[in-house]
């Protein structure tokens, strides 16, 4: 049987220990096919002391059973210099040797894009503004760029997603059939559905700690602008923004409490002069692009809230607070402050978890993980 070079590129990524750079190591020095050949032959990996291992595994691979594999799961596979590989990252000095893919590829070069970033552990009012954020930017027809991860990621591809608008484009970190996390199987398939999913990592690959911070410069070498929404101090959106300062790309933040650890990195940023993201509009100025949207913005159709729930509302502001902190700030009695937070959530101004409140933004989501 025929395979085309492709088949080869992709048996070469299953193999233990085959990570990016070594992939990267092997193509360049050989075409796909006769790198196979060399590792059949114990020829290559010897630097890394891999060639025995890679020699007994390879052995054991059918590579016509892997590549219809791959196929038959509906993901692409595309060898650096060839033919339908991104020419938006074939120029970039880290592109993948090889990239997987699923969904559509126009996707990737469709229109302007930003990458929106940030903590697992975000707050409520960061996952809010990650899905505003998402949702503002897709229906201006900006191509919204994350990782899919927990938290603001997850969060600004699902606003994308609302809008309906650009083409939504997610950078994983294992096989496109290992959902990581696995809450987001909806929405993994509905990117790939409306959009492009693409990773480096062929069928199977576990989402090994090791894979997100190099699956991070990929997301920095597709988007034009990165906006960091939330993290803390030693986040992993701090490979991110240094990847994406690497290649002249512009780095916003979003504004934060400065009591909040969640913010602690995002403030730094702007403390070291990064221009803010509020909003849209902000990352729409950074684009060079009108910063008139497609749609406007739903009006809130939440009750308004009486006078003693405005005036906890306004003591809560932006950051979780518990019970007894919202007593203090306005001077209410516990009981009379309770029923108000009850009443705001009962209306869909506020979350309660673990003791602590938070307000929310006008569309209700669900709780971060």
């Amino acid at each position: 049987m025929s395979l085309p070079p492709e088949a080869y590129a992709v048996a070469l990524a299953t193999l233990p220990g085959m990570g990016p750079k070594r992939l990267l190591e092997i193509l360049r020095r050989w075409p796909p096919a006769e790198g196979w050949r060399r590792v059949l032959a114990g020829g290559a990996g010897g630097e890394a002391g891999l060639a025995p291992v890679w020699r007994v595994t390879a052995a054991g691979v059918d590579v016509a059973q892997v590549w219809r594999a791959h196929l038959d799961a509906g993901v692409r596979a595309d060898v650096l210099g060839g033919d339908g590989y991104p020419p938006l990252l074939a120029a970039d000095h880290e592109a993948p040797a090889l990239l997987f893919s699923r969904g559509d590829p126009a996707a990737l070069p469709a229109g302007r894009r930003v990458a929106i970033v940030g903590t697992r552990r975000c707050t409520r009012y960061g996952r809010d503004v990650a899905w505003e954020l998402g949702r503002d930017l897709a229906a201006a027809g900006v191509t919204v760029v994350s990782g899919l991860a927990l938290g603001i990621d997850g969060a600004a591809h699902a606003g994308a997603l609302e809008a309906g608008g650009g083409p939504p484009v997610a950078v994983v970190g294992s096989g496109l059939d290992v959902v990581y996390p696995r809450v987001h199987a909806s929405l993994w398939s509905a990117v790939a559905g409306a959009g492009l999913l693409l990773s480096e990592a062929p069928l199977g690959a576990r989402p090994e700690p090791w894979r997100f911070p190099v699956r991070n410069r990929v997301i920095a070498a597709v988007a034009e602008v990165v906006v960091v929404v939330e993290s803390h101090a030693a986040g992993g959106s701090r490979h991110t923004v240094e990847a994406a300062e690497a290649r002249g790309r512009t780095v916003m933040a979003v504004p934060g409490s400065v009591r909040s650890p969640a913010s602690a990195y995002t403030n730094g940023l702007l403390a070291d002069g990064c221009p803010p993201a509020r909003d849209a509009t902000d990352v729409m100025v950074a684009l060079g692009l009108s910063t008139a949207m497609r749609d406007p913005v739903p009006a809130d159709l939440r009750p308004a809230p009486g006078p003693g729930e405005a005036r906890v509302l306004e003591a809560l502001g932006w950051e979780a607070a518990s019970l007894e902190a919202v007593v203090t700030r306005t001077g209410m009695g516990a009981g009379e402050a309770s029923v108000a937070l009850t009443r705001l959530q009962r209306d869909g101004w506020v979350v309660s978890a673990g003791g602590w409140w938070e307000r929310v933004a006008q569309v209700p989501l669900g709780e971060c993980r």
